[in-house]
């Protein structure tokens, strides 16, 4: 019941994914912790977020900002390392973890809400299909990344962080979508070789992964038609929604 509860967990969580281009793992991430525990959860979901980061690239290659791509994976592969050899302190103490884990979504998920309400509030117009922000320069939003990078490397969620920099930088939903998917693909692989390194895969581990694939296209094959017939700004509300019940959920655990 606990592997049937993860397939479904990913199947819900890869609709949004296939939405956003972001918000998969932050959302699998705290009940998959739950089910099946950390040393599974987070090689499964790395590996799960690399081929959606790969799906999405294949249909909308010529939409990625390759500029924008550049930088965040020079800045974000600095954190991730640094997120690795932190992860070794937290040996033993998951608990720990899924508590810092908890309070980092419940935080994001809280200003999410409010940023995404402000924006409408802002706007007072438009279908929704572009986001808030676009062409800051700012030395200052730089200084995102490296803690994104961090908590991507210990739990494969620096998305929401790296969302807080791209929102200010890209406003198109679909270069948005097309950008932050092919990072996860570079980044992602960074961690799977870590994964690999650290001894985490096993026969038992790589059958889970190889049974969660379908979820994982079935939810992004719907997600994608979705995000085609639906606004940006509803999603994202839905997605800071279900993240704070995910964070309440962490702390509780």
């Amino acid at each position: 019941m606990r592997y049937a509860g993860f397939l479904l967990v990913i199947l819900l969580s890869n609709i949004i994914q296939g939405i956003t281009g972001f918000a998969g793992t932050i959302l699998a991430m705290p009940p998959s912790l739950m089910l099946v525990g950390y040393d599974t959860a987070k090689p499964v979901l790395n590996v799960l977020g690399l081929l959606s980061g790969i799906y999405v690239y294949a249909g909308h290659r010529k939409q990625v900002n390759w500029a924008e791509f550049k930088k965040i994976v020079a800045v974000m592969a600095v954190g991730i390392v640094g997120g690795i050899f932190l992860k070794g302190f937290f040996a033993e103490k998951e608990q720990v973890l899924y508590q810092l884990l908890g309070f980092f979504v419940i935080v994001l998920s809280v200003q999410g809400i409010w940023k995404v309400q402000k924006e409408k509030e802002e706007s007072g117009q438009g279908d929704g299909n572009t986001l808030g922000g676009g062409g800051n320069t700012s030395p200052a939003l730089y200084l995102l990344l490296v803690p994104a990078g961090i908590v991507h490397g210990i739990f494969v969620s620096g998305g929401p962080l790296l969302i807080g920099y791209l929102t200010k930088r890209i406003r198109d939903k679909v270069s948005f979508r097309a950008t932050i998917s092919t990072v996860w693909v570079v980044l992602n692989t960074i961690i799977l070789l870590d994964d690999i390194r650290s001894g985490l895969w096993n026969p038992e581990l790589m059958k889970i992964q190889v049974i969660s694939v379908p979820f994982l296209l079935a939810g992004m094959v719907i997600g994608s038609r979705l995000f085609a017939k639906m606004s940006q700004r509803l999603f994202m509300m839905i997605t800071y929604v279900l993240l704070f019940i995910s964070g309440i959920s962490l702390l509780v655990k």
